[in-house]
């Protein structure tokens, strides 16, 4: 997958299109405490990414972790301009996708959410190019990448 740049499939959870860099999460992450809302980085001790900022890319991660608080978290970051660009995930999340819902009801912007298959997750590397589709139809490029 990753050299060929061809198109995959998807399910789109919250519809819309998005390019950018990919950010790999190998582990899940609660926004609720774990993403500074004044930076979009990552403040959460615990992450592997830590300082990692999660604005403009696509963060691509097996699940979120939390409460329904991070829905809201997501929101306010879609709404501020320091969210991701896109998430991809391989199974939903109701309280992602809740988030970006929320921001596009509310405040008109679009934070797609796509659900991968999960060999076509697994092989995505950070700083991959993703673009995201509205049909759900998503491709990946070779970025400068790291063991993701």
């Amino acid at each position: 997958m990753k050299g060929s740049g061809k198109v995959l499939r998807g399910r789109p959870i919250v519809a819309g299109t998005a390019d950018g860099p990919a950010l790999v999460l190998r582990q899940p992450l609660s926004l609720a405490g774990g993403m500074s809302l004044k930076t979009g980085q990552i403040v959460d001790v615990h992450a592997p990414q830590i300082g990692a900022v999660v604005t403009g890319r696509v963060l691509v991660m097996p699940v979120g972790r939390g409460s329904s608080t991070t829905s809201t978290v997501l929101a306010e970051a879609i709404r501020l301009g320091i969210g991701p660009s896109a998430i991809v995930l391989p199974e939903v999340d109701q309280i992602l996708a809740l988030g970006a819902i929320v921001a596009r009801e509310l405040y008109g912007r679009i934070c797609p959410i796509l659900q991968a298959d999960p060999a076509d997750f697994e092989g995505i590397r950070t700083d991959d190019w993703i673009s995201i589709r509205d049909d759900g139809s998503f491709s990946v490029r070779p970025g400068t990448g790291d063991a993701g």
